[in-house]
């Protein structure tokens, strides 16, 4: 691992360490960090050098702001997060696209996505306020959106890494759906930052020649 992955890796630890002692300034200090270290790490892996690492760097930026915007326990920041968030995923997506993808692969796998997305939407709406429904929905989506890329861009050029990176971001999100809409409890951020930051660092290792 390089720098920067090494400092996500650590404030990760020391974050799940202050989340389960109530620290918040832990959490204040440790989270940014925690993303900062994947923003570095995609930087060591050359982000500047070609249009698929600056939209990867521009997804990872996004990323760092939802995670900032998810600290404060407001409805207003974390509505500005998930949108920080969505911006992300769409970065993500540009950058697979730019890439290149396989489009059949793409539809397909859209296609296949289709069902667990109804079960998740069966499983969360229920809990989500009629005003945050159509913003949920969308950032739903879009993420599933993402991960179709992803695998269309795997199909075309290989790197299994960005298919991995992709769904585990995927599946991380549903930690944070679940502590805010459903059960409010640090099990949440045990399997769901590690998946989380996991997915960052290897889509910015992805970037490495």
């Amino acid at each position: 691992m390089n720098v920067g992955a090494w400092l996500t890796v650590a404030a990760m630890c020391a974050l799940l360490a202050s989340k389960r002692r109530g620290w918040r300034v832990g959490e204040w200090t440790f989270k940014p960090l925690a993303s900062t270290g994947f923003i570095v790490s995609a930087l060591q892996h050359g982000a500047l050098d070609s249009a698929y690492g600056r939209a990867v760097l521009a997804a990872l930026v996004a990323s760092w702001w939802g995670d900032v915007l998810l600290i404060p326990k407001m409805k207003r920041a974390f509505l500005v997060g998930l949108g920080a968030f969505l911006l992300g995923h769409v970065a993500f997506a540009v950058a697979f696209v730019t890439r290149g993808v396989a489009w059949p692969t793409t539809l397909v796998t859209g296609a296949l996505l289709c069902a667990p997305l109804a079960l998740v939407g069966r499983w969360l709406m229920p809990h989500v306020p009629a005003a945050m429904k159509a913003p949920v929905m969308a950032y739903m989506a879009v993420i599933t959106a993402m991960v179709s890329l992803a695998f269309g861009t795997v199909a075309l050029h290989g790197n299994a890494c960005i298919a991995l990176g992709a769904v585990s971001f995927y599946l991380s999100d549903l930690s944070v759906a679940r502590d805010r809409f459903v059960v409010t409890e640090y099990n949440n951020q045990l399997w769901g930052w590690p998946l989380y930051f996991g997915a960052q660092l290897v889509l910015a290792a992805t970037l490495a020649r």
